[in-house]
């Protein structure tokens, strides 16, 4: 038996590379000042359902929610082996917390066929660990977290290993099901070679429509109209046109959505400065680099 899988990913910060510019005067994040990557642990659960689509069949479908730059993951999910690639991105969905996010989600993921419903255990800029479980709920079926493996799938049932903390749990249901991810669960592929080269070009309207207006910028309107229709209509006709779709597509009522479908406030900004204890000036020569290193290696923090 076949099994389509939805898998959910989210482009995040790199919060292992924080730097001075990391954070606004207003206590959010800068994420211009961060390199973007793919989120670790939905990055598990794309090689988990690449593992079930070998195993037994089917499709696996990539959403992500996020501003037009959240394309890459997408290319990057193509490249690993994902069948198709859904950007979901709209103006409107700015501010949506954890409930509004997993209510477009879900408005999303009706839309399409599925039976297994993935995603990594949280995201490493949240860290709420909130969006699956919510999503599960809103979809009304039934939700396993926090799976170390997949033990079996069988017509329609599945039966998993779950961490608990202190141990493991064996838990069997029914599909469809949700499934959150962690980073133990296995070891994600690295891109393959020759899906990069069939999916480089691959492209959201929204990423077509800047590099069109780029590339000719004393065009008219009708001009670069007509030229993004084209290119449109190219990638389309050689399968390398990344659906796009906004809340209008996913028939998403507003009222839940965005800041007017978030009752999470923030109540308090707390700015947090790491300050070092010591400091050594180390003089800029030979010597002054010589001793340096012999210190590390005093000290073992190099060997």
């Amino acid at each position: 038996m076949a099994y389509n899988c939805v898998v959910l990913i989210k482009q995040v910060p790199d919060t292992k590379r924080i730097t001075g510019q990391a954070m606004n005067e207003d206590g959010t994040v800068n994420r211009t000042a961060l390199p973007a990557i793919f989120n670790p642990e939905d990055l598990n659960a794309l090689e988990l359902a690449l593992q079930i689509k070998e195993k037994y069949g089917g499709k696996v479908t990539v959403i992500t929610m996020g501003l037009p730059a959240a394309s890459e993951v997408l290319r990057d999910s193509l490249f690993r082996g994902a069948d198709d690639a859904i950007l979901l991105t709209d103006k409107r969905c700015a501010a949506s917390d954890t409930l509004a996010t997993s209510y477009i989600l879900r408005c999303a993921v009706k839309k399409l066929d599925y039976d297994i419903v993935l995603c990594g255990r949280q995201a490493i800029d949240g860290d709420t660990a909130q969006v699956g479980p919510q999503l599960a709920e809103k979809l009304g079926i039934t939700q396993i977290t926090y799976i170390e493996e997949l033990s079996e799938l069988n017509g329609k049932t599945i039966t998993v290993r779950r961490n608990i903390g202190n141990g493991w749990q064996k838990v069997k249901t029914v599909l469809p099901v949700l499934l959150t991810v962690t980073g133990d669960a296995n070891e994600p592929r690295v891109a393959a070679a020759k899906k990069m080269m069939k999916y480089k070009n691959a492209r959201t309207p929204v990423e077509i429509e800047r590099e069109i207006k780029a590339d000719n910028p004393d065009a008219t309107e009708q001009e670069l109209k007509s030229l993004i229709e084209m290119k449109q209509s190219d990638l389309s006709g050689r399968g390398l046109l990344i659906k796009q779709w906004g809340l209008d597509e996913v028939e998403a009522d507003l009222t839940w959505c965005g800041r007017s479908g978030s009752p999470t406030k923030v109540h308090r900004i707390q700015s947090v400065v790491l300050a070092a204890k010591e400091s050594k000036t180390i003089e800029p020569s030979e010597k002054g680099i010589s001793d340096m290193i012999h210190e590390l290696i005093e000290d073992k923090i190099i060997a």
